[in-house]
């Protein structure tokens, strides 16, 4: 529009026609020409203006659902993997694939996308005007284009691989951090906070190493491009101005060449220039997006090995009744097709609604993951377990998870009230239901000591209570779920001797006329048991109630003698044992760390 007011009514060597216009709709007199231009220029703005609001409203509304959707999707996902993948994965990685790596995948979405397109708009556009004014001083304009097309693919190809590196930095910085933060207690206990610092500097630096080999190639694209994207504008300026300067064509170019024409030239090539030098900032923004999106359909294209049968079976009305049947099981990684060393080794037993099954024996002999087995958190090796009959493996998990109350060694407390914690599972709980919990796991007295009662918000894990207090809140929450199957894991392990007998005499109210599995390093909590097993290196090697393991004189009986003060110390084979596994674990984290650094 610019060019056909300077050569038609500043310079009137030209007729006023626009393309694509009929010249009936057009002004003849020269003022009148003058001020149609600057109402259709101005016009042309405001157009450009809302145009550029209500993309710029769609593109955003678009990237922020797409983020939201990846965020949310992948954190279901990860919600239906097997215990396997967060047996591997640290938490800090985890988190930066849901947070950072869909941070940058929405960054792209929202600025990357949005100027690619505008980018492409402008430059076949503006081709095409500049081809249909002059096509010659158009393919002198755009002589830089390959160019520019090439240094992209160089870039693109070389930066690929170190934004991958960059994105695992970043998981394997925010481990550390998740980790020192997490674990401050012990930190400032032991007096390491300089050797914590020192870990997370040494992730630090390795982003920081890792960020500046994307950047490295950066100091050399952009400048690149930018002084390509300047030669392009320099080449038009010169080989026009001469045209204009000299009233003739230049070396091998013919044809005239108006001053309207050049002006627009010139105007259309600045704004040709700008987007051309923004593609490496597109570019740029692509391969961080790609390399986070890989991570994230990584996550959720990992298989999950614990899934349900196709037509499922609801335990509506189950009785309890729970067997395992040779069992053999091992822990696997996901890439794993079989397990490097088997952690149970042909184990069987049953349990009738009602009874109580205690499970005895050195750390890592394998109890906490038989009774993980009963609730699909692994699946064995071999053989099954079963459920009033029914293979675990062809029960719906919802079904079966909701018919098994877990109190585990290590209790986990939500950010939130009291109630709210003691209520998790059974959300739609009376109040009423929520204190005779409580009152059922001798957690009432407590509770309503604390500044607002089953309001109170108990900070994060429960950092606010004690061992003790936290483990009677997860008691009370499993009895809030009124199970019919019940595991305790060291469920009084956190709590003084008195408070013990308080919450033990609840439990045998509780486990009545349940089926309940306990396991315990005091053994003085199972000694009622129905029936006690004995587990040693993944095996079974004694079974029988109290007394009876008491008269055999193995195992149990040492266990015992040991407890109640009648023996000073274990068998030295016994010892032995437990030495040698305790070797065999400090050499898997010697192998981890090494691994990590």
């Amino acid at each position: 529009m610019l060019g056909v007011a300077i050569d038609s009514v500043i310079d009137g060597d030209s007729p006023y026609t626009l393309p694509l216009v009929p010249n009936a709709w057009l002004p003849t007199a020269d003022g009148a020409q003058f001020w149609f231009s600057v109402q259709v220029i101005v016009a042309a703005f405001v157009v450009t203006g809302v145009f550029t609001w209500i993309y710029g409203v769609a593109a955003n509304n678009f990237a922020h659902r797409v983020m939201h959707a990846v965020r949310t999707d992948s954190f279901s996902t990860m919600q239906r993997l097997d215990m396997t993948f967060f047996d591997d994965k640290q938490t800090g990685e985890v988190m930066s694939v849901l947070n950072n790596d869909a941070n940058n995948l929405e960054n792209f979405l929202d600025n990357g996308l949005q100027n690619s397109v505008r980018l492409s708009v402008m430059i076949l556009g503006i081709a095409f005007i500049l081809f249909s004014l002059n096509w010659q001083l158009a393919l002198v304009t755009l002589v830089a284009v390959p160019a520019l097309f090439g240094l992209t693919v160089w870039f693109m190809k070389a930066v690929e691989p170190r934004y991958v590196d960059r994105r695992a930095s970043v998981g394997n910085l925010n481990t550390r951090l998740e980790n020192a933060l997490s674990g401050v207690e012990l930190v400032k206990t032991s007096g390491t906070e300089s050797y914590e610092t020192e870990r997370v500097e040494g992730a630090s630096w390795r982003y920081f190493r890792d960020t500046m080999a994307v950047l490295r190639l950066n100091y050399v694209y952009r400048p690149g491009m930018e002084m390509l994207a300047g030669l392009s504008f320099a080449v038009t300026f010169i080989v026009g101005g001469l045209w204009i300067f000299q009233g003739e064509a230049p070396w091998i170019l013919t044809g005239d060449l108006r001053t309207g024409e050049f002006v627009t030239f010139l105007f259309m090539t600045q704004r040709f220039v700008t987007p051309l030098s923004q593609v490496s900032n597109i570019v740029d923004q692509y391969e961080n997006a790609k390399a986070s999106s890989e991570r994230i359909f990584g996550l959720m294209d990992i298989p999950s090995m614990i899934t349900e049968a196709e037509d499922p079976v609801a335990l509506d009305d189950p009785e309890g009744r729970v067997e395992y049947d040779h069992v053999d099981f091992g822990y696997m990684g996901v890439d794993d097709d079989e397990p490097e060393e088997m952690v149970l080794n042909d184990v069987s037993f049953g349990a009738e609604p009602g009874e109580t099954v205690a499970f005895v024996g050195p750390t890592g002999a394998g109890k906490s993951t038989l009774l993980k087995l009963l609730m699909r958190l692994y699946d064995p090796v071999d053989g099954a377990v079963r459920i009033d009959g029914h293979d675990v493996r062809e029960l719906s998990l919802e079904s079966l998870r909701s018919t098994i109350g877990y109190v585990s060694q290590s209790t986990f407390l939500f950010d939130g009230t009291v109630a709210e914690n003691i209520r998790y599972g059974r959300f739609d709980a009376e109040r009423e239901a929520v204190v005779d919990a409580a009152k059922a796991a001798e957690a009432h007295e407590f509770i309503e000591s604390l500044p607002q009662g089953y309001d109170t918000r108990i900070g994060e894990r429960g950092v606010k209570l004690s061992g003790g207090q936290q483990q009677r809140l997860s008691i009370a929450r499993t009895i809030l779920q009124d199970p019919e199957i019940l595991v305790l894991d060291e469920a009084t392990s956190a709590v003084d001797t008195e408070t013990e007998m308080l919450i033990q005499r609840s439990l045998d109210r509780l486990s009545a006329d349940r089926t309940t599995f306990v396991i315990a390093h005091r053994l003085s909590t199972v000694r009622d048991a129905d029936r006690i097993l004995v587990l040693e290196n993944g095996e079974i090697v004694e079974r029988g109630d109290h007394d009876e393991l008491i008269d055999a004189d193995g195992l149990y009986a040492k266990l015992w003698g040991v407890q109640a003060g009648e023996i000073d110390d274990l068998p030295e084979e016994f010892v032995q044992r437990a030495r040698e596994r305790a070797a065999e674990r400090t050499d898997m984290l010697e192998d981890v760390d090494a691994a990590d650094d």
